[in-house]
């Protein structure tokens, strides 16, 4: 299955980004309000710049206490990003995303987010796959 055909399953394409230099105590309460797992920072709303998960927040939080929500989300944000196209499969970008040990992985077309998929997007369309092929599978053998 293809990235673009997991994006059109999704109930809502938009993808949440916000600027650097919003705090992150304020990035993690986005994060709950929206009840979201990661946010894609952008200083124009289209270039990504970065991501920042939950998972950095604690890891944060770990290292430094809770002094560190005072920091600026460019602080701890990842700046190397994973990222794929539409026309990537979805077995390459599940391959990505285990090896890497990220859940989330921006769209970008042109080099603009055009959508965000998430480990669980992608597992989805993985079993949808494996199920389709099932049912074709036992279609040849009943002979249908």
């Amino acid at each position: 299955m293809l990235v673009s055909q997991i994006l059109k399953t999704k109930p809502d394409d938009k993808v949440v980004t916000t600027k650097p230099g919003l705090a992150i105590s304020e990035a993690a309460a986005m994060l709950a309000e929206k009840r979201i797992g990661t946010l894609v920072i952008s200083a124009d709303g289209k270039t990504p710049d970065g991501i920042l998960s939950e998972r950095d927040i604690v890891r944060e939080l770990g290292r430094q206490g809770a002094g560190c929500l005072q920091q600026t989300v460019e602080s701890i944000m990842t700046t190397k990003l994973v990222t794929c196209s539409r026309d990537d499969r979805s077995d390459a970008i599940l391959q990505k995303m285990t090896d890497g040990r990220f859940r989330h992985m921006p769209v970008l077309e042109d080099g603009e987010l055009v959508g965000l998929i998430s480990l669980g997007d992608v597992v989805k369309a993985q079993l949808q796959e494996l199920s389709m092929e099932k049912q074709a599978l036992e279609g040849m053998i009943m002979g249908h």
